[in-house]
């Protein structure tokens, strides 16, 4: 119980952190005048986009799943994906990723422990897409250098932050490689750790184990490697086009591409387990947009506040409902999370 207070007490500590930076120095008169200038019929349609990540990532988890079993309803991996992110906006420590496949697993009745596996594939080749186009934008500056100017400073810290994404992706990349291709070795491994533990404990662990490691058996087949790939490519293509249109709302004019930057650094905000997101997204959508596109501060703490809210609302809302028509409760799935976390 102490360890949980303690856990709990440093998230908010880190999330008032990243709020303190976020919310400093502002002018309110001039955030509420740049909110009223928004053009009403784009941000409507980017209210009716904003579940398209999820789609979209649905349809590539089907794709995931397909060696462990080819009639899964795309209905039911959106659903998931809805209902993992209510749950990770809701509470801190990002439980909605165990929630998320264990809500698949239940569904589909398919192993939970393979479940897992997959979205530690979908975690990995999210920062390879990332960091691939973060790259991509990097190198091909001297294209867009006369109509489309970034700070050095800027620059540098794109440069480190992709580093960083790179090698923890890598990193992981590698884990999952061992564990799949050495399954045998790292089995006996687990194995001699769960001595000391009750044998129905030992045995049961042993077994989630077992259907993880399966779950990485996509990595096998390289075909099965790039089409997921392109389909990684998909998603996040997606979720550039949803902010390219919130850009254009705001009369804030940047090309689709360049747009890849920003994106990242949201993506290394996010990945802060606060919750909702809170503090670090925020941190990291301002600096994208102050130090990226020269947008006043007090515009892209207004923007940045709005599309959180609309991202907050329309996840939730969605989540919310499927849990409701399936007679299950947010603290269910939380609780759910908590039990399979080791």
């Amino acid at each position: 119980m102490k360890k949980s207070w303690v856990r709990l007490a440093a998230v908010l500590l880190l999330t008032f952190v990243f709020l303190y930076f976020f919310f400093r120095k502002v002018d309110w008169k001039a955030v509420l005048s740049y909110l009223t200038q928004v053009n009403v019929p784009l941000i409507i349609l980017v209210v009716f986009m904003a579940p398209i990540h999820l789609a979209t990532r649905g349809f590539r988890w089907k794709y995931l799943l397909r060696p462990e079993k080819r009639t899964i309803k795309f209905f039911n991996t959106f659903a998931a994906n809805a209902v993992g992110f209510t749950v990770t906006f809701i509470f801190p420590g990002r439980l909605g990723e165990l929630a998320k496949p264990l809500y698949l697993a239940q569904k589909e009745n398919i192993r939970k422990g393979y479940a897992i596996g997959t979205v530690v594939v979908e975690r990995i080749f999210d920062m390879f897409t990332m960091c691939f186009l973060l790259g991509t934008f990097l190198m091909a500056r001297p294209l867009y250098s006369s109509f489309f100017k970034v700070q050095p400073e800027a620059y540098s810290h794109l440069r480190l932050w992709g580093i960083v994404g790179l090698a923890v992706a890598s990193a992981l990349l590698v884990i999952s490689l061992s564990l799949y291709f050495f399954r045998d070795r790292t089995l006996k491994v687990i194995s001699f750790f769960l001595k000391p533990f009750p044998q129905g404990f030992s045995q049961k662990v042993l077994g989630l184990a077992q259907e993880f490691i399966e779950g990485l058996k996509f990595f096998h087949s390289l075909g099965n490697v790039l089409v997921y790939t392109l389909l990684s490519f998909g998603v996040w293509l997606g979720i550039t086009l949803y902010y390219w249109v919130f850009f254009f709302a705001y009369h804030v004019h940047v090309p689709y591409f360049s747009l890849i930057p920003y994106i990242f650094l949201t993506m290394v905000g996010a990945s802060v387990p606060t919750p909702g997101m809170a503090g670090g997204y925020h941190y990291f959508s301002k600096l994208g947009m102050t130090s990226l596109y020269h947008i006043d501060p007090n515009l892209a703490l207004g923007m940045t506040i709005v599309v959180h809210a609309i991202q907050l609302v329309v996840t939730c809302g969605l989540g919310y409902a499927i849990l409701w028509s399936e007679g299950l409760s947010l603290f269910q799935l939380k609780k759910l999370g908590e039990n399979q976390k080791p």
